[in-house]
């Protein structure tokens, strides 16, 4: 029996106590990383809340197995946030998509949930209509053509079904009663509410495809309205990722078990702890990519050097040669090479010990 079909549902309930000293724990460190932001100046918490929304949206896609072009999501949610960060890119509709959807969330954190809304980041995760080759239902609840929405894992005749959602036929009251709850003003700390709208949205699975991701969504959501910020400072569907199957086995032991949900809100509890504490990285990029651009104030760099040198700064994947430089600026290999030439002898790049094809360079940080 899954726990949608005990007669209480949705009634979910937990240990107070037992998670009393963890929830005060996370809403310290909360605290202390927002007091920390805060001294920064506005500058510095815009760059902050870029890096970790990027890492968010690139995040939470790959849970559901899409991997998005880094560049692309960070030009994006840029332009949103009305930040210039050098060469504009032409950008896929689904990373467009993605993007709005969880600025919508945490920006417009105080408004409510409502059946159009939550539509309306459907319809923008499936521009197209389809998740991958199949077609689905976009901006509306799944249908009796849907079938049954199971989680299932293994080989073709051989599957093992680890969740079944509610029938398609329920959805309507069962959202209608998830958004009351949502949008109401309650008692329960904000935290532990955006850990029980996660379990209970991804619970109901309402949607053909994309459960997952707005489940998150909404998760962040209620996180901002607990913070009263619309700025990110930590990435938990980062955190997630990195925690992927405790994520899924967590998710199904509470979904086959009884109303008392402890073991997820624990979990949940937890992984934002470790996101916050894993914040620590991304403040320390924003900090180091400042750091450089005032150490070289007053200097001149072309628009694909700074393009390339603020890539190096984010966390360039591999290593950087002159064959990628001529890609992602889109330059002829002379040019890139004319670029690299320039920034080696103004002690910018470092060349690797390596010669010919294979050298590759890295960017000389100031100390």
């Amino acid at each position: 029996m899954y726990i949608h079909e005990l007669k209480n549902w949705p009634e979910l309930t937990w240990n107070q106590a037992k998670l009393a000293d963890l929830l005060a724990e996370v809403r310290h460190l909360q605290g202390r990383l927002l007091g920390r932001m805060e001294a920064l100046g506005f500058d510095l918490r815009e760059q902050a809340t870029l890096q970790t929304l990027t890492q968010d949206v690139i995040k939470t896609s790959e849970i559901e197995g899409e991997k998005l072009d880094a560049a692309q999501v960070r030009s994006s949610i840029a332009r949103r946030l009305g930040m210039d960060i050098g060469a504009t890119l032409q950008i896929d509709r689904n990373v467009e998509g993605i993007v709005e959807v969880m600025l919508d969330a945490t920006r417009k954190y105080a408004s409510p949930l409502t059946d159009e809304r939550l539509f309306a980041w459907h319809s923008a995760l499936f521009p197209t209509g389809r998740s991958g080759m199949r077609k689905i239902i976009v901006g509306a609840w799944r249908t009796k053509e849907s079938g049954s929405m199971q989680v299932v894992s293994g080989p073709i005749g051989r599957e093992w079904v680890h969740y079944e959602a509610p029938t398609y036929d329920r959805l309507k009251k069962e959202m209608a009663r998830f958004m009351k709850w949502f949008n109401a003003a309650s008692e329960t700390d904000p935290v532990i509410k955006s850990a029980l709208a996660h379990f209970w949205f991804v619970t109901i699975h309402p949607f053909d495809d994309g459960n997952g991701r707005i489940a998150r969504a909404i998760a962040d959501m209620m996180l901002s309205r607990s913070e009263k910020s619309a700025q990110r400072f930590y990435s938990m569907s980062a955190q997630i990722q990195r925690e992927r199957k405790e994520y899924y086995d967590v998710l199904e032991h509470c979904q086959k078990g009884e109303l008392d949900i402890t073991a997820w809100i624990e979990w949940f509890l937890n992984c934002l702890r470790h996101a916050i504490a894993a914040s620590e990285k991304t403040l320390e990029v924003v900090l180091v990519k400042a750091q450089f651009w005032k150490s070289h104030a007053g200097e001149s760099f072309n628009e694909r050097q700074r393009t390339i040198i603020n890539r190096l700064l984010d966390g360039f994947e591999g290593k950087l040669n002159s064959s990628k430089w001529a890609k992602i600026t889109k330059c002829s290999q002379d040019t890139a090479l004319r670029d690299i030439v320039d920034l080696v002898n103004r002690k910018i790049l470092n060349k690797d010990e390596a010669g010919g094809r294979s050298t590759s360079y890295a960017l000389r940080l100031p100390t």
